[in-house]
Formats: structure tokens, sequence, C-alpha cells
């Protein structure tokens, strides 16, 4: 089996490509390559020396040739620019979201329609294809029958590919499934240009030591997921059989992984929990109307039915995700423990 992972250079293509490299296989079968595909390399990326790997650095629109050279059993498309960029330029979301997934999906329908193996393909999409519109607001709870009416250019572009893939699939050029990711936190590392990287900012700089700012009201809502729980899902989702029944994958409808809803301040003072005062002071509340805007618009509370017939469940508490992070990245926290730990 021949597997592709785009924008496996990213934090969750690194954390994907390293489950695959450990389990070596994907649904019962052995993986024979990896193929991890990205335009920037990251230090220590890819894994040194794993023969299964394979590395296309560059475009992915210039580099489908060498990427479907041999055949393709397997894609995770996790590739995409991210919301506030999305926002800042528009033209860089369309392409870097909307037109490459479209060039992806027809590189893989030319290998079905010349004979070769029907590609499945796993599509990271977003909560962010979520919004509420003045003629049709929002329910309380959403799931995936909540019609999606996204308030950003970002959730407008993954909610195009979601159809695209959906029809590719109808017509049996793919296999497409379609997860829809919650806010991934804590994320180790640089911050990035994601309108919700504060929820992951709010902590992690200040077990660095570091100042960080909260550019929310503390009162808002927010559907999370750690980055164990969101590999674990998208691993799900990929290897599910299609059919009707627990454990299956039935229809075309993406599955929106499991929320953890919290407010903000419950954020906050779970950093208070595992951390000391002067460390939790480190943070300070600013409010920015234009990030507001974008993650308020966005639903907190899902109904997590579909991925739970997947067996998939939420994080139990912010604090789990904390103390998942602190053991994950020990010699990213330099802040004392608060007495109570």
């Amino acid at each position: 089996m021949r597997i592709i992972v785009t924008g496996a250079s990213g934090f969750l293509g690194r954390l994907l490509a390293g489950r695959l490299l450990q389990k070596r296989t994907f649904a019962g079968a052995p993986i024979a390559r990896l193929v991890l595909v990205d335009r920037v390399v990251e230090p220590g990326f890819p894994p040194a020396g794993d023969p299964l790997v394979d590395v296309v650095h560059g475009d992915l629109t210039e580099r489908l040739g060498e990427v479907f050279a041999a055949p393709v059993h397997m894609v995770f498309h996790l590739a995409a620019a991210v919301s506030a960029e999305c926002e800042a330029d528009f033209d860089l979301g369309m392409s870097a979201n909307l037109d490459t997934t479209r060039a992806l999906l027809e590189a893989a329908r030319a290998q079905s329609r010349a004979g070769g193996p029907v590609p499945c393909l796993l599509f990271a999409s977003s909560l962010a294809v979520y919004g509420s519109d003045p003629a049709l607001p929002l329910p309380p709870v959403v799931s995936e029958a909540t019609v999606p009416a996204p308030q950003s250019s970002y959730g407008t572009q993954k909610l195009v590919c979601e159809h695209l893939i959906a029809d590719f699939t109808r017509r049996g050029f793919v296999d497409g499934r379609v997860a829809r990711l919650m806010t991934v936190a804590v994320r180790p590392g640089r911050p990035n240009a994601a309108a919700s990287g504060f929820l992951s900012g709010i902590i992690r700089e200040p077990l660095a030591q570091l100042p960080a700012t909260c550019p929310v009201h503390p009162d808002m809502r927010v559907a999370l997921a750690s980055p164990r729980r969101t590999v674990e899902g998208i691993l799900r989702v990929a290897e599910a059989e299609r059919g009707i029944g627990p454990g299956r994958l039935e229809g075309r409808l993406p599955v929106n992984l499991p929320a953890l809803t919290v407010r903000v301040a419950e954020v906050l003072a779970t950093l208070r929990q595992v951390a000391d005062a002067a460390t939790a002071d480190l943070v300070t509340i600013t409010p920015d109307p234009a990030i507001e805007a974008v993650v308020g618009s966005w639903p907190a509370v899902f109904d997590n039915r579909r991925a739970a017939a997947l067996g998939l469940e939420p994080d139990p508490s912010f604090l789990s995700v904390v103390e998942a992070y602190l053991a994950d990245h020990p010699d990213a926290v330099t802040a004392p423990r608060s007495s109570g730990e």
C-alpha cells in the first residue's frame, strides 16, 4: 500500500506520519511506501533513515506527476492555508485550499480512469464550515445534519472542497472521507496564523515563561480537541469500512470529530491549576474584534453521535488536554508547577 500525506511537515502531518510509521500498517494492510509531501521542510522532517519514507518537496500542484508516478492507495490531504491567512489574503486561500484540492482530486480521478486503484482520500475539513446567518441561525447543538453557512473565506473554501469530494465519490473516482476538525489545542512550537491559534498560545507561551495575549472575552465558548484525539479521529475515519452499523462509515456525510466544549475562562483557569500564579498572570486579555468575529462565528456544542458510532469520544476535560501536552513536550515547559501538583 502506497500512502500520501500532504502538509506532512505541519504539526498534524508530522503526528500522523509518526503514527503510521509506528503502526507500519493501514486498514490491516502493510504500508509499502509513505510519501510525505510539503512545500516547506521543517527541522526533523522527515523521520531520518526510515526505509518506508519518500519525500516530495515543493508545491503540490506542481509535483502531482511525481506523487502519482506509482499507484496511490490512500491520501491524507492535510495541506491548507489557515483561517486568518485566508481572511488576509483571499487569493492565497483560493489557491492553497480550493485549487490545490481540485488538482489533487483530478490526479486521483485520472489514476482510477486509467485502470489503477480507486484511491481513498481523507480530507481534513474544519468546524469553520458552520456559521450563523440571519436567515438561518445556528441551533444550540450542531450535527452533520446542520446546514453549513460559513462566515469566513477559509470555511467557505473547506465547504466547497467537501462538496467536490462528495461528488467525486458519488461518481466512483475516489473513496472520499471528510473529517471536520475542531480547534486543535495545545499545539507545540511556534504560533501559526490560525484565528484560533491563541487557544494554544495562552497555554503554551506561559508554560515557556513567555507572555501571551487572549484576544477574546473569557466567556466565549469554543470546541476543542487534543492533538492525540484529532489524529486518532483522522485515522479512524480513514480506516472505517463503509456500510451501516457501529464502526462503519455510513453515506458520504462528513464526520465531525468529537468536540470538548469549554469556555475560554476554563482554559485560563486550567493554566492556573497546573502552573504557579506568576505563570498564569503572563496572559493578558485584550479583545480583538476581528478574531472574536471569526472564532465567535464557529459553533461550540456538537452532537458527537456520528463520531461515537466509530468509537471516537471527546477529551474528558481540558485538564487532560494540558496534562497530555506536559507529558508530550516536557522540554517546552519551563514554568514552575502549581503547589497543588
